[in-house]
């Protein structure tokens, strides 16, 4: 009965007694190891996996632990700036010699799976594995906010009853506004101004002359009488 086993990359034909050289693997001389993937079990009743032999394994002992031979690199650069290099190479290998061959229950054998030197161990992969974040704190309650700004006081609204100054000639919105925030809310306190109170205004609101000029008086008399 013989096997094709896969290790390292490549694919060997083995039978039980031989000896073989694969890619290096993490075992020392001695011990027991197990190739699992298994492509194809020959005999009486030829197996091929698809693509690999289920429950099928390769069992060997760890002879050594080797090099190849030496393989020399030289490269040379035939340019105005030549350049040449030589590099030196031995591959690490382990040898082994095949024990058994199983062609059921591998995995209940209870031998150590053959790993290559250059695999990375489970521990590895746990250490290097992304570490769940830490659950977030509660953000702590937030202090009340400052109570907003109060609104700008708003400019004092007519009172009720009065009258609508901009029909006088030469006031508008911001005019009233003014002879509202000195208390003169009506034609009837216009008609009634003195020469006191027109100098008087006058200054108040800095358009000295103005209330003679437009006729302010005259024409409260005429709307305030309607």
């Amino acid at each position: 009965m013989f096997a094709v086993m896969k290790t390292g990359g490549k694919q060997y034909k083995v039978q039980s007694g031989d000896t073989l050289r694969v890619e290096k693997l993490a075992a020392d001389a001695g011990e027991t190891v197990q190739f699992n993937e298994i492509l194809m079990l020959g005999g009486d009743k030829p197996v091929v996996g698809s693509p690999l032999v289920d429950g099928a394994a390769v069992q060997a002992e760890v002879v050594d632990q080797i090099k190849g031979k030496k393989v020399i690199n030289f490269v040379k650069r035939r340019r105005k700036h030549s350049s040449k290099r030589t590099v030196g190479h031995r591959q690490q290998l382990t040898l082994l010699r095949v024990t058994d061959i199983l062609a059921s229950d591998a995995d209940k054998s209870g031998v150590k799976a053959a790993i290559g030197a250059g695999s990375v161990s489970g521990a590895a992969v746990a250490a290097a594995a992304p570490k769940k974040a830490a659950p977030k704190k509660e953000a702590a309650p937030k202090a009340d906010a400052a109570p907003k700004a109060e609104k700008k006081a708003e400019a004092p609204k007519a009172a009720a009853g009065a009258d609508d100054l901009k029909q006088l000639s030469g006031v508008g919105p911001a005019l009233e506004k003014k002879l509202h925030e000195a208390g003169i809310t009506t034609f009837a306190q216009i008609a009634a101004w003195t020469e006191a109170d027109v100098e008087e205004f006058g200054e108040k609101l800095s358009f000295k002359g103005r209330i003679e000029r437009e006729g302010w008086i005259e024409q409260a008399k005429e709307l305030a009488s309607k």
